[in-house]
Formats: C-alpha cells, sequence, structure tokens
C-alpha cells in the first residue's frame, strides 16, 4: 500500500468513527480509561524497554540532555500517565452539556450544547505520555484522534498505542477512535495536513520549526501550542523568600518544558539584595545566568546577556535577568520578548499585583505562583492536549471542554417566521 493510500485509509476510518464515538456512553468511556491506565501499570517493563531503544538512538545523534529528558519513560512517569487517564475518568463528561439556556418572546427555547470537534490529528515531538493522554482526552471528549508522533520517540509511542488499542478493542469501541501513523516518513505529516475532507483540527506540539512548518502547508485549521519565553517579575513589594522559592522552581524543577521561567525581570529598588541570594540557589542548582549590565554590576561573574538572549526559549539550566525601573518596564518588557504562554509576578502590593494581571496578555498569568503549574493536570484538567498561545478557540492548557464546539439545538410549539 502506498503512503498516500495508508494515510487516507487512517483518516477515512476516523472520520467513520465519529458518529458512535459522539454517542458513546460516559460509563464505557470511564471503564476504558480506567483500563487504558492498569494496562500501562501491568506493562511498565515493556514499556521501559521499547523506550529505552529511542533513548539509545537519541544518544547516538548527541541529542541534548534536556530533549532526551523529554523523552524518557520511567516507572514515576508511567504511573503519572495512567494517573492522568484516571482523573479524565473521574471528570465530569462534557458531551451533551447545556452551556446557556433563554427564552425568545414567541416561545422558542434555545441552547448551546456541547458537541466534539471531530477528527483531530495531533503532530508531536518527543514527549510519550503526549501519546496516553491525547489518546485519553480526546475519547472522553467524544473525538476521533489520528497521532503523529516525531521519529526520536517512535518505539515509545508504538508501544502506548498497541497497548491503548487493545483496550480499545475489548470494549468495542471502532478502532478508528484512536490511531497512530505508525512511520517516520515526514511526507507522511503532508500527506495529513491535506486530509481536510475528514480531519477537522490540527494541534501541533513541538518546536517552533515544526509549529511553522504544520502551520504554514496544513489545508486544515491549526491551534498553535507555541513555544514558551515565560517570565517572573520580582517586583519591589516581594517577599523575598517567596521569590527565592517560586523563581527556583520555575526554572529548575524541570527546565526542558515550555513553562519553566526563561527570563526573570528584577525590580531595581529590591535587586541588591534579592540577586545575590537567588544567584547563589541558582548556580547551586547549574543554572548559567545571563544578565543585562545592571545585573553584572551586582553579579560580576555571570555572562553578559545580548538581545536575542531575552527572545530565546532555553529549555536547559540557562536563565536570562534583567533589572528594571518599574512596574511598567517589566509589563513593557513581557510584551515585546514574550510569547503569551505564562508569565508571574511576585509581590505583596495587590495594586501591582491586579494591574499585572489586567495588561500582561499571556494564556495563564500568575500572581506569587510559578509558571510551571501551567498545566492540565495541575488545573484539574485531568491532562491537555498541549498549551494553547493561540486566541482562537482556546488559550492556556486544552482540556476536554476546548475540545469541543457548540450547536445550538431549539425547542419549539409549531412558530414560524412571519
Amino acid at each position: 500500500m502506498s503512503l498516500e493510500r495508508e494515510i487516507l485509509k487512517i483518516a477515512q476510518k476516523a472520520r467513520s468513527a465519529v458518529h458512535t464515538l459522539s454517542l458513546l456512553n460516559t460509563e464505557v468511556k470511564n471503564k476504558t480509561l480506567k483500563e487504558i491506565a492498569d494496562i500501562l501499570r501491568k506493562n511498565k517493563k515493556y514499556l521501559i524497554q521499547e523506550n529505552l531503544k529511542d533513548i539509545a538512538l537519541a544518544q547516538e545523534k548527541n541529542l541534548s540532555s534536556a530533549f532526551i529528558d523529554r523523552l524518557r519513560l520511567n516507572e514515576k512517569r508511567i504511573e503519572e500517565m495512567a494517573k492522568s487517564l484516571e482523573e479524565i475518568a473521574e471528570l465530569p463528561d462534557p458531551v451533551g452539556e447545556i452551556m446557556d439556556i433563554w427564552k425568545r418572546p414567541n416561545g422558542l427555547i434555545i441552547a448551546k450544547m456541547r458537541v466534539p470537534i471531530g477528527v483531530i490529528g495531533i503532530i508531536y515531538e518527543s514527549r510519550p505520555n503526549v501519546t496516553s493522554d491525547c489518546a485519553g482526552l480526546c475519547l472522553k471528549s467524544g473525538n476521533s484522534v489520528i497521532l503523529r508522533g516525531g521519529s526520536e520517540a517512535i518505539n515509545s509511542n508504538l508501544a502506548i498505542f498497541r497497548l491503548i488499542q487493545k483496550v480499545i478493542v475489548k470494549n468495542k469501541i471502532p478502532e478508528g477512535a484512536i490511531q497512530i501513523i505508525p512511520t517516520t516518513n515526514r511526507k507522511a505529516v503532508e500527506l495529513m495536513l491535506r486530509m481536510n475532507k475528514y480531519i477537522d483540527l490540527i494541534i501541533p506540539r513541538g518546536g517552533e520549526s515544526l509549529i511553522k512548518e504544520v502551520t504554514e502547508k496544513s489545508r486544515i485549521p491549526v491551534i498553535k501550542h507555541y513555544k514558551g519565553v515565560c517570565h517572573i517579575f520580582v517586583d519591589e513589594f516581594a517577599d523575598i523568600d517567596m521569590a527565592i522559592k517560586v523563581c527556583l522552581n520555575a526554572k529548575v524543577q524541570r527546565p526542558a518544558t515550555c513553562n519553566a521561567m526563561e527570563t526573570m525581570l528584577v525590580h531595581k529598588n529590591i535587586a541588591q539584595e534579592f540577586l545575590p541570594k537567588i544567584a547563589q540557589e541558582l548556580k547551586r542548582a547549574g543554572v548559567k545566568i545571563k544578565g543585562c549590565p545592571r545585573t553584572k554590576k551586582i553579579l560580576k561573574d555571570i555572562e553578559l546577556a545580548k538581545e536575542k538572549d531575552f527572545y530565546t526559549e532555553w529549555l536547559d539550566l540557562v536563565l536570562s535577568v534583567k533589572i528594571v525601573d518599574s512596574l511598567e518596564e517589566a509589563i513593557s518588557h513581557i510584551s515585546k520578548y514574550g510569547t503569551q504562554h505564562s508569565d508571574a509576578i511576585i509581590t505583596e502590593d495587590k495594586k501591582n499585583a491586579f494591574r499585572f494581571l489586567r495588561e500582561v496578555d499571556s494564556s495563564a498569568v500568575y500572581v506569587n505562583a510559578s509558571t510551571r503549574l501551567t498545566d492540565g493536570y495541575q488545573f484539574g484538567l485531568g491532562a491537555e492536549m498541549g498549551i494553547s498561545t493561540d486566541r482562537l478557540h482556546c488559550r492556556g492548557p486544552m482540556g476536554l471542554r476546548e475540545l469541543t464546539i457548540y450547536k445550538y439545538v431549539i425547542l419549539g410549539r409549531g412558530q414560524i417566521r412571519s
């Protein structure tokens, strides 16, 4: 079978499963999700064994430690995958939910009802947990899903998919509900992006080049899950101990993620006291600091930051630092260099906190909390398809509700238009 025919067959199967999925009983969906969680737990050894093949190939290619960290599966991460599926099962089913309802003067009752989007294509890189998270979210929200992971995680992704498929078949759910493109041939992505007759939405998750390529080539609407140049602004009214704790977590807890802090902004009035203390903790954690000239006057042994550094998503133990004169300057810096992902202020001043919340135009804006919390699981969404930096039709962690649209349902008693 030609590659084009193979991709077409996958897309057709996904489309044919849509009607059945949209009507699937909530209990069946929840039972299936819990059984997928169980099968992942019972097959930890198999999943780790397959993942080690991908790790070995990544090491042969001398890929970065941050990349390999995103790729790696271990018992803890497999358990997190299973728990994520169980949490999705516990969440309310959005399908059929009445979002709004009103009555017209002529007696018509009009309501907006949540319905699945249809067929969703996910194009992603490196992280194998995306396979189970996206499969679980799409199943619960009544969408068919076509998964296309990166070549670097092919063995891990296929292993997870095989286990999921066993449970799908067992529960008599159409095989087209959850599918994976089994080839690493890059042409498969181009072919998938042309299937607008069968696929309703494309969600790319990965590096800047992947998202740009998908957006340019797709005939299907795309929701972009773009890079995260995330900021924390340490205000002059910050609690210094809290600021150290939050900034350290945001940078070092898992630096290879899109919600890690990449730039730390510090008010001039607190810089002399705060910077030496946070620098000591950051250096102890292995972080390389690149600072503006004013920062370098205080932290003499750091590297001088270049303009391009403030645009950079490091995804590593590297941090850009800038001293600013005011809240206005901090907000302006975020507006210029940020990616509308996640940004935070550390302050005890309520006026500054609410101004930051109101004026920073990002998908997630925090007061006194780590940007690492921008995550579907942390937000109580069970999991996420990714973190949308788009403006339509959703922003931030994309959970169950964001995987639905709506239709109008109208109840009448013979009304006509005069």
